[in-house]
């Protein structure tokens, strides 16, 4: 397979899976706001500090109000991890291999792209339900790519990208309400502090699972489940032994064996996270256990490229828009 169009395949299901935790990651303090109210003053700080995009949004925006933080990670074409953006650069990736993909496939694409168009041009009243909309046309798509088209190579490589996408945003979003949402340590263990779990849960998809497993909602569990699950499809130990599972198919190496400098990084992970437990996480920090699998599985998507991939992005840079 070309470089260009591997390149191209991992992107689209990147940005796809990338614009449905976007809306995740909102999702997460709207559904506190509707939880509790006017109980506290949420914040909307941490969103976009956990992007790495604060100083950009200063510059753009400067007061973090829920309609700012809002449309700056939904509606904001300038910024290149917006929904919109995301969404562009999908159906532009998709269109650079439309002999490569099944045509169901381009037309969700494109459908999923026009939705969030006319959703920018108009806001729409109900901010949820559009949230709700863009994590279902993310669902339709995944399932769609599974059903039409071949399981060859192609198809491993956007398994690959949604599956690193993932990891990385299901960390990012148990960071958020660990480390930041949480007003003061006098909340913890309050009935508010187990609303914020719950919406958590709800954000990731994952409360109805959570409570097939577990009767009590605890932090400790929340996070384990969040973590190590291994049959939750949005667990960091499920996304990354999957993604590991698509990479050495793509290589012809067998587990436990590697070839690439990426394969052999991704399999030291997989391995740490088979063996280690909730509590051994919590002893060495939540947060800082966190930030560092953020830094390892960049760093694998960085040496997947490497291997893989050509260097030049599919579009010029002077559209603003571009893979990173």
């Amino acid at each position: 397979m070309l470089s260009r169009v591997a390149d191209s395949i991992y992107w689209l299901n990147r940005y796809i899976e990338r614009a449905d935790n976007v809306a995740r990651f909102v999702d997460v303090n709207l559904n506190l706001m509707l939880d509790l109210s006017n109980s506290i003053n949420q914040q909307w700080e941490p969103l976009v500090l956990t992007t790495g995009d604060l100083e950009f949004f200063r510059e753009h925006y400067g007061t973090f109000s829920a309609n700012n933080v809002i449309k700056f990670l939904t509606f904001d074409q300038q910024y290149s991890n917006s929904i919109m953006s995301c969404l562009y650069m999908a159906r532009e990736n998709a269109r650079s291999i439309r002999e490569i993909i099944s045509s169901e496939m381009w037309e969700e694409v494109n459908g999923f792209y026009l939705m969030v168009k006319e959703a920018a041009e108009k806001p729409p009243e109900n901010i949820p339900s559009f949230f709700s909309q863009v994590k279902l046309s993310s669902h339709r798509f995944a399932g769609v790519m599974d059903a039409t088209m071949t399981h060859n190579e192609g198809w491993h490589f956007g398994r690959v990208g949604r599956f690193q996408e993932r990891a990385d945003k299901t960390a990012r979003i148990l960071d958020v309400k660990y480390f930041y949402l949480l007003p003061s340590v006098e909340w913890v263990g309050t009935p508010l502090d187990q609303i914020e779990w719950i919406a958590l849960l709800k954000s990731a998809s994952a409360y109805e699972m959570y409570r097939k497993c577990e009767r009590r909602i605890t932090p400790t569990s929340v996070a384990a489940f969040l973590i190590l699950n291994r049959e939750f499809p949005r667990s960091i130990h499920f996304c990354l032994h999957e993604l590991q599972r698509s990479l050495h198919s793509i290589g012809g190496t067998s587990l436990g064996t590697w070839s690439n400098s990426a394969e052999r990084d991704l399999g030291k992970l997989c391995g740490e996270l088979s063996y280690l437990t909730i509590e051994e996480i919590i002893e060495m920090g939540l947060h800082e256990f966190l930030d560092t699998i953020q830094g390892k599985v960049n760093n694998i998507g960085v040496k997947i490229a490497q291997t893989f991939f050509v260097n030049e992005p599919v579009l010029p840079l002077a559209q603003s828009q571009y893979q990173n």
